[in-house]
This record gives structure tokens, C-alpha cells and sequence, in this order.
């Protein structure tokens, strides 16, 4: 890490208004998208990137300078994000499994026509559970266990959430390349 990021994030542990609204400003535009991927709601995203600021400011002194301070400060948001759906049972995964019966996983998608955007946007549309495990598996990175031990589920049920979202996701790309 840069000196100039260490006296900065010295500066924000200290208190400096002016360091903390310079790390906001530098860390916001990146980490907004990751808290929409999680709720898919501006207004929602927007709760979460100002509690996961504040997260982020009160575990500070936490940081010792290993690795990546943006990776150290997404799993802030992506911890705080998964609070929130928690608190709001958003990862109860019973219904959800109810409303893809019948889905056909053999579905093979080209995906040759839809760009980064348009994906992006069906994520969003994925229902709250199958959301989660796709953003915490495909995106962030996390290992089935990682995803078991976070949202308290079994490994198992954080494989079929992944196949049920690409499944979803791959029936969501077939009608939109058919139409």
C-alpha cells in the first residue's frame, strides 16, 4: 500500500473530516455498485453504503496494512449488505425454491447478445437468496463453505442457490435473445 493511502487512513483514524471525506469519495463510487448488486434497490444500496461507512470508519484501527484496503474494506460492505437482508429475512430460501420448480437447467445460453449492463441488471433481479450466493460466489469470490459459515446455511443449499441463480439466469438471457 502506498504511503500517501496509510497517511490517509491514519488521518481518517484521528478523526480528519477532510481524510474521511476523501476515502468516501475515493471508495463510494466502487463499492455503491457492489451493495446494489446485494439488494438491487437504489434506495436500499444507499442505506447500506452509509452503514457500511460507518462500519468502515468505526473498524479502521482494525486495519494493519496487509494486503488490499479495498478488498479489507468490500468485505465491510458486502458483511454489512448481508446484515441488512438478514434483518430483513430477505434470505429466508424456502419460497424462493418454490418459484423455480420446474425451471429446466439443461438450458444451454449463448449470451452472445447481452452486455455487462443488461447482466448486471438481471443479478439485480435474481430473488434475494439466489442474489446473495451468485454475488458472494461469482463475483466476490468466496468458497461454498466461506457462504455456509457467513449466512449460516449448509454448503449444499449454497451450491443449489449458485445453479438455481444461473439456472434463472440463463432462462432470463434465452427469452430476452429470443425476443
Amino acid at each position: 500500500m502506498k504511503n500517501l493511502d496509510l497517511q490517509l487512513i491514519d488521518s481518517c483514524i484521528k478523526g480528519d473530516r477532510a481524510s474521511q471525506k476523501a476515502l468516501y469519495d475515493r471508495l463510494a463510487p466502487r463499492m455503491f455498485p457492489l451493495c446494489m448488486r446485494y439488494v438491487g434497490d437504489r434506495v436500499q444500496a444507499e442505506d447500506i453504503l452509509q452503514d457500511g461507512f460507518v462500519a468502515l470508519f468505526t473498524q479502521l484501527k482494525s486495519y494493519k496494512g496487509d494486503g488490499s484496503f479495498e478488498g479489507w474494506a468490500r468485505k465491510i460492505f458486502v458483511n454489512t449488505a448481508l446484515m441488512n437482508l438478514r434483518r430483513k429475512d430477505a434470505l429466508k430460501m424456502s419460497e424462493e425454491l418454490d418459484t423455480v420448480r420446474g425451471m429446466k437447467a439443461d438450458l444451454p445460453s449463448q449470451g452472445q447478445n447481452i452486455g455487462y449492463k443488461e447482466l448486471m441488471k438481471l443479478v439485480m433481479e435474481l430473488p434475494a437468496g439466489f442474489r446473495t450466493v451468485f454475488n458472494m460466489h461469482a463475483i466476490e469470490g468466496y468458497s461454498h463453505k466461506e457462504i455456509s459459515e457467513m449466512l449460516g446455511i449448509s454448503e449444499t443449499t449454497s451450491r443449489t442457490q449458485l445453479s438455481r441463480a444461473r439456472t434463472w439466469l440463463q432462462n432470463r438471457i434465452k427469452e430476452i435473445e429470443n425476443v
